[in-house]
């Protein structure tokens, strides 16, 4: 008798479920969800809404839309803007936060619970332009799983743009997937590409290399950012250095490695300089003064590198610990003309 024989039929994989289906399949109107997750941007929701829809109304013929903001709990007007937007087109809905859940989590949740044969992700700041949609929409039509608008160039401070592009650098030699530089998030997401993010059940995704890490066929755009007009951005410090972290820990163990083969390398040439001290003073034992000078250099210089290291298992342990507590990505407070995902 073979493994899948017997008088029950084995259970489908739903992997395999999701991967079904092809570009051929893809209708020739499809329904588009455009998601825009936004926190304090008052000022530019009602822009951007008016940006969409002159985009969505020269491809009417072409692809069905629906707008679906997610507020991270905004302190401003933001809330009141979209709700006055809604009120003049049923197409926008919106899902407000109980709180705020930061740059990743809600996000994410939002493309889980949008609709559509293809969801768009982008942000609220108008840096990311709605006239890529028909870019992308081409590119999906002959086939991609993602369509990732990349920047090509940008109009912020030059040492901010270098700082980026080493990171990304960094983060491509030392991830074990190929993954697209200078890409935000910005860009389209085919419906099977939507449903393998629910299947991984992630608690703290990076989705941006998620996509690559299960093997979908990425296309990028490119396209010039433009500098934020209206509002300050979200981006400080703290959240950029969590998003690179996250990248990391996500896609790569080579730190981990480094770090175990820099010990072994560190204690060779600790063991030799000692034994060059021990030689000199064997010499020269009146002449040789060994002083505190290289005690203190040495005493701080490996402390700081334990210190690191310790870190940089932290930020691993941190995403197992993450990932152990399987809490939701967000709690809802409530809902505007969007129905349930299991809806």
């Amino acid at each position: 008798m073979t493994p899948n024989s017997g008088p029950f039929p084995a259970p489908a994989d739903p992997w395999q479920r999701v991967l079904q289906g092809g570009a051929a399949d893809r209708p020739a109107r499809p329904l588009v969800c455009v998601v825009v997750p936004c926190f304090n941007e008052e000022r530019n929701v009602g822009p951007l809404v008016q940006r969409l829809q002159a985009v969505f109304e020269r491809l009417a013929d072409q692809a069905q839309f629906e707008l679906l903001f997610i507020d991270n709990a905004s302190t401003d007007a933001t809330v009141a803007r979209i709700e006055a937007l809604i009120a003049q087109d049923a197409r926008i809905g919106l899902i407000v936060n109980l709180r705020n859940y930061g740059h990743v989590r809600s996000p994410v949740h939002a493309l889980l619970q949008a609709r559509g044969d293809a969801v768009i992700g982008m942000a609220a700041d108008l840096q990311d332009p709605p006239e890529l949609i028909e870019a992308f929409l081409v590119r999906w039509r002959q086939g991609a799983h993602v369509v990732a608008g990349v920047k090509a160039e940008s109009e912020e401070s030059g040492p901010r743009w270098w700082l980026r592009s080493q990171y990304y650098r960094l983060l491509q030699r030392l991830s074990s997937v190929e993954l697209v530089e200078h890409f935000t998030g910005f860009g389209l997401y085919d419906r099977r590409v939507i449903e393998a993010l629910r299947l991984v059940g992630d608690q703290y995704p990076y989705v941006r290399g998620l996509v690559s890490e299960l093997g979908f066929a990425v296309e990028p755009v490119p396209y010039v950012q433009p500098l934020r007009k209206e509002g300050r951005s979200k981006n400080n410090f703290a959240s950029l250095f969590d998003l690179a972290m996250l990248g990391m820990t996500s896609h790569s163990r080579a730190p981990l490695r480094i770090a175990t083969m820099l010990g072994f390398l560190m204690s060779a040439v600790s063991l030799l300089v000692s034994l060059g001290y021990l030689l000199a003073k064997l010499l020269m034992w009146e002449q040789f003064s060994l002083g505190m000078a290289p005690l203190l250099i040495g005493v701080f210089f490996f402390g700081s590198v334990q210190l690191f290291f310790i870190g940089l298992l932290g930020e691993y342990l941190g995403a197992v610990h993450g990932q152990v507590h399987r809490r939701p990505l967000v709690l809802e407070k409530r809902r505007v003309n969007v129905a349930r995902a299991e809806e």
